[in-house]
């Protein structure tokens, strides 16, 4: 295929998700909520680049069999997470009870795409090296959740990042969440946190704040994006792809980070609203934009 617009790399998982409502096993990941997620909207041609055993390669058959172009690497070992959350759903703890392989610079050597999106999910999944490589061959967005994620046994504890100065002068954009922000940088004001990280040589930094909404940093301005109020809340996981899902999307298509953020916010809302991965449409999405309000979906 000619080059894409969009590139997402990383592990699809195997999750197990536990809420106070439901408890299900389903393939996650950054890549394939990211995945999913773009191919329900009026897309622009996408690739992702995956690693996973032979045991989970159904949920690649499935995403095939719906049209996403998905490349393959092999692993020994898939990701298995599992997610547990009480009721308030920005809490989550984690176990890791499986890992894949690394991703290499040699796996990646034919990845180029006007925006690259790594999903990291664990510290060792995409090296310095392989960030380095990565920069210039397109847009380099990197998700920061899994360099700040160690595993320790089973448990996953949060760490910093030791290569984060030298790693972040190759990073274009950087998504971080209110805990990751405060590990990267110390800071617990949103606004700090971005500054730094833009210090540091991030061209846009993403916060996202769960009920907060987000704030993005880029071109030396802040944008405040509200989120939009679910009519239910049933599953989190998956709602930070989700968002970024968006957000790279409209950016792509030549929107300003504010415009993308907002859109991004719908978006995650509406997967908020149920289990598994966004399942809905960009009109959807525009008519909360639009309204400023959610809506009900059928089905």
């Amino acid at each position: 295929m000619n080059q894409p617009e969009i590139c997402c790399i990383g592990h699809i998982t195997l999750d197990k998700i536990v809420t106070p409502r439901i408890t299900k096993y389903m393939p996650g990941g950054t890549a394939y909520y990211f995945a999913h997620g773009i191919h329900c909207l009026d897309h622009p041609s996408f690739q992702l680049v995956t690693s996973l055993a032979e045991t989970e390669m159904n949920a690649v058959e499935e995403m095939r069999r719906r049209g996403i172009d998905v490349k393959v690497l092999p692993s020994k070992h898939s990701v298995y997470f599992e997610n547990k959350y009480g009721e308030n759903q920005n809490n989550r703890t984690q176990r890791v009870l499986a890992k894949a392989d690394p991703f290499t610079v040699e796996g990646l050597k034919d990845v180029q795409a006007k925006i690259i999106h790594l999903g990291s999910l664990l510290a060792d999944d995409f090296s310095l090296d392989v960030i380095k490589y990565l920069h210039g061959k397109g847009t380099l967005s990197v998700d920061a959740q899994g360099y700040l994620r160690e595993v320790r046994g089973e448990e996953v504890v949060a760490v910093d990042w030791p290569e984060k100065i030298e790693a972040l002068k190759y990073i274009d954009i950087l998504k971080t969440n209110e805990y990751e922000m405060e590990v990267f940088t110390g800071e617990k004001d949103p606004h700090k946190a971005a500054l730094t990280l833009a210090d540091w040589g991030v061209k846009e930094v993403v916060l996202t704040l769960g009920d907060y909404g987000s704030i993005i940093y880029c071109d030396g301005e802040f944008s405040e994006v509200p989120a939009y109020e679910p009519l239910d809340v049933v599953d989190a996981t998956g709602c930070g792809d989700t968002y970024m899902t968006g957000y790279l999307y409209k950016r792509s298509q030549g929107a300003s980070c504010a415009d993308a953020g907002r859109f991004a916010a719908a978006m995650s809302t509406i997967k908020l609203q149920d289990a598994g991965p966004f399942n809905a449409t960009e009109a959807e999405v525009n008519q909360i934009i639009h309204t400023g309000k959610n809506i009900l979906r059928h089905g």
